[in-house]
């Protein structure tokens, strides 16, 4: 990678970096760090069932690893873009990623493990809510039951083969049968990497315009899923030029290939057939509700939108293609919270499909679809 390679002669190396560099990346020959004093951390909350994306302060314990990355082989200095009160302000340490994760992959694992409970001494240990919150995901999607304990069933056998997030392996467990293994695997292999997309802040009504094209009204995960399909269809000594083009970001599709590649072996391997539902994308819009059930939002009112499960209150997020659109019912699966809870990656859907699809979990929950 570039930014282990030693810089040439009269020049300066200039690092721009998650919080990744704090700990895991070790760079030599930084002499200086300016540390903005902020994070963008995902954190599960069990009370509303939402996970949320949202930019906040970091800790003290952080800003001293921060600190630490500047004269690591001579004298260096960070400079840092808050006040000496602000810092005292802080969180001393930071909270353990497994104290504000969703930990319905973590129970998975565990159980697939023979451990039939996640009441055990932790080194950091999770909320009680937290555990009882996956607990209940895990029943919804079909992947453990309770009878005299707690074990995976046939189905969650299969989704831990999965190294993805179980709502997404149950997704792809159900393509076959609703005849869009194909277009489902691009699906979560999208949810499963980074934005594929580039809109530069100077550029961005030139992006969008050039992306019109890709556009559908079922949404943003539709949208991406034509662009991923007119790529394929592109000549391999062609795609850098196609990409420069449509401001799409070539390391990321082509990582979106190499993840869906991955889960299409797993596939072969639990002997589900890989099939193509084509232009019928109905399909596919109803086989993503066997997975993202939980986090479907319907039209409230003053253009806000309430989830069906926990009644939350979320809005369109301003880059979502369906902004402005305000459908009926759709499927989110990021929410991204800053003043307000905005949800992304929506994919609109039909009232009676829930109820045919999850019909126990419509019930159980005694949710009610104007």
């Amino acid at each position: 990678m570039s930014i282990f390679q030693p810089s040439p002669a009269n020049t300066r190396k200039v690092i721009i970096s998650t919080n990744i560099a704090e700990t895991s990346v070790t760079i030599s020959g930084i002499k200086y760090v300016i540390d903005s004093g902020m994070v963008k951390v995902r954190t599960f909350h069990p009370t509303t069932g939402l996970e949320t994306l949202k930019v906040q302060r970091i800790s003290q314990e952080q800003a001293w690893q921060r600190t630490g990355r500047a004269g690591r082989d001579s004298e260096g200095h960070c400079y840092r873009l808050y006040t000496r009160s602000q810092f005292e302000l802080m969180r001393k340490a930071t909270i353990p990623e497994i104290q504000r994760a969703n930990l319905c992959t973590v129970s998975l694992q565990l159980l697939s493990l023979g451990f039939h409970s996640m009441h055990f001494n932790f080194m950091d240990k999770p909320p009680k809510e937290s555990i009882t919150a996956a607990s209940e995901h895990l029943v919804l999607l079909g992947a453990v039951e309770n009878i005299a304990s707690v074990v995976l069933t046939p189905i969650g056998k299969k989704m831990n083969k999965f190294p993805i997030d179980p709502h997404f392996s149950k997704i792809i467990l159900s393509a076959s049968e609703f005849g869009c293994l194909e277009e489902a695997l691009i699906v979560v292999a999208l949810m499963s990497a980074e934005s594929i997309l580039i809109t530069p802040q100077s550029k961005r009504e030139q992006a969008q315009q050039v992306r019109q094209k890709f556009h559908s009204a079922y949404g943003d995960l539709v949208t991406l899923l034509n662009i991923v399909r007119e790529f394929n269809s592109v000549a391999q000594n062609n795609r850098k030029a196609w990409c420069h083009e449509h401001f799409i970001n070539m390391k990321n599709i082509l990582h979106v290939k190499e993840i869906k590649d991955q889960l299409e072996e797993i596939c072969c391997k639990c002997g589900l057939s890989i099939n193509s539902c084509g232009g019928q994308l109905d399909q596919l819009r109803k086989c993503l509700i066997t997975g993202l059930f939980t986090n479907v939002a319907e039209l409230y009112r003053d253009k806000q939108y309430i989830t069906l499960d926990k009644r939350n209150t979320v809005q369109i997020h301003p880059s979502s293609v369906l902004h402005g659109q305000l459908p009926h019912l759709v499927i989110f699966t990021e929410v991204v919270q800053t003043n307000k809870c905005y949800i992304r990656g929506l994919t609109t859907i039909e009232s009676k499909w829930i109820q045919d699809i999850v019909p126990e979990y419509v019930k159980s929950k005694n949710i009610k679809i104007s």
